[in-house]
């Protein structure tokens, strides 16, 4: 079965919203709050799902313009996909080693700048440590690691297949 490029997109873009519905869900209906490392995973989510989007409905006639498209929803999951690794190293490192909490994303996001805010969120704080919510023995980073780990794939394979011409090609003749 060949998948168009627009159903690939249109299942990019679906998975976004899947995705971050939940996230959403654990936020306000289970009362988790986010820590940074998660407000980071979730803005290349939502990347992912608007560049995918835009592709769905733009749906260029040209290969380059598709893949763009997909080059730019890639590098946005991979950013996702890696501060979840990051986030599962932190979760499994010895207490002992476990980064001090700082203050929150808001503070940091009021005093300092958005250089700044990266390099403290992606060193990880204390925060980001702890293991609050589980399903069958793994944390939520676990299962958002593959999540956006599969989406990857999705996004990488739709680089590089070839895809069909895009031409009209006639009819038969009997």
């Amino acid at each position: 079965m060949q998948w168009s490029y627009r159903f690939v997109n249109g299942f990019l873009f679906l998975a976004s919203v899947l995705g971050m519905a939940f996230a959403l869900y654990l936020e306000h209906g289970q009362g988790l709050q986010p820590c940074p490392l998660c407000v980071f995973q979730r803005i290349g989510l939502m990347g992912m799902g608007l560049i995918s989007l835009l592709a769905l409905l733009h749906n260029p006639a040209s290969n380059a313009a598709r893949r763009s498209y997909v080059f730019l929803a890639s590098l946005s999951i991979l950013w996702s996909t890696a501060v979840a690794a990051r986030h599962v190293w932190l979760q499994n490192l010895p207490p002992n080693q476990v980064p001090s909490c700082g203050p929150g994303l808001d503070y940091w996001l009021e005093t300092l700048p958005l250089k700044s805010v990266f390099q403290q969120v992606l060193t990880g704080s204390g925060e980001c440590a702890a293991v609050d919510w589980s399903l069958f023995g793994f944390s939520l980073p676990v299962w958002s690691l593959l999540f956006f780990a599969c989406l990857l794939l999705i996004c990488v394979w739709q680089l590089l297949r070839d895809y069909p011409f895009l031409t009209h090609k006639p009819a038969k003749k009997r």
